[in-house]
């Protein structure tokens, strides 16, 4: 375990992989997971991690719990927390998560609105609080940092989105001005036929390659949910599921790293 831990931290170290420069924007929610994160068309309630325009979609107060745990590794895992509540004109959210040990963790503290000005158009912004905590080292820094969407509608079942996080380049204020990222995303969605919702996403990034994304959710019988999708930068498939019972909803996930293996996602929400 404690050679796979140390392999681990220098693949991220040597290929750039978020988790040590600086915060990353941490995208959260089990049923994106499997759907490779081509996500930001479709509103729920982490579109408080994937486009905030979504919120303003939400009708009912929703909360959530989200768990990932990196290549199968304590010190690598994700605890996060949300909950979206409508009011007007629009939803509030807000946001929280933790990532990693004693050591090392990054945390974030997020207040979020969305809008829905009409049924086919809605925007979203959203202010955190992002911060590192490398122990010997550094200590802890934060950065308030930005980010934005929307979702429009143009055609019946047919959803584009957008969304930039930390538009102004915000870093921290340590001693080697970690750079946080500055991440676009635009994709694509189709319901057809009210069981299949078929998407495409593209992501660029100020520090890493563009990253190309599709995803697929198929609402079976009883609603019970079957996703997969697959990602590129590295190439990682996922897959999952979900069940919808009373508004209480439970999905899982996993994504297959082609060097670091398997990563699992578990995410509860109920929508009052």
């Amino acid at each position: 375990m404690i050679r796979k831990i140390i392999y681990i931290t220098c693949f991220i170290l040597i290929t750039g992989t978020p988790g040590f420069s600086g915060p990353d924007n941490y995208l959260l929610g089990a049923r994106f997971a499997a759907m490779g994160n081509a996500s930001v068309m479709i509103p729920d309630l982490w579109s408080l991690s994937h486009n905030q325009a979504g919120l303003g979609w939400v009708r009912s107060t929703s909360a959530g719990f989200h768990f990932e745990n990196k290549f199968v590794i304590p010190q690598y895992s994700l605890s996060a927390a949300g909950i979206a509540i409508p009011v007007k004109p629009g939803t509030l959210g807000v946001m929280i998560y933790y990532f990693g040990y004693s050591k090392y963790h990054e945390s974030r503290f997020s207040l979020a609105f969305g809008r829905a000005f009409t049924d086919r158009f809605a925007a979203g912004v959203q202010i955190n609080y992002m911060s590192t905590y490398i122990a010997d080292s550094y200590g802890s820094y934060g950065a308030i940092v930005a980010e934005g969407g929307m979702i429009i509608s143009p055609l019946k079942n047919l959803f584009i989105g957008a969304h930039i996080f930390n538009p102004t380049q915000a870093h921290l204020p340590n001693p080697e001005q970690d750079v946080i990222p500055t991440i676009f995303r635009v994709g694509m969605g189709y319901q057809l036929m009210d069981k299949i919702f078929i998407s495409v996403e593209s992501e660029t990034s100020n520090q890493n390659k563009p990253v190309f994304k599709t995803g697929l959710e198929v609402n079976t019988v009883n609603n019970l949910f079957l996703r997969a999708g697959y990602s590129t930068e590295p190439n990682k498939p996922s897959f999952g599921l979900g069940y919808l019972f009373m508004g209480l909803r439970g999905d899982i996930a996993f994504t297959l790293h082609p060097q670091l293996g398997f990563t699992p996602f578990f995410s509860l929400m109920y929508s009052f």
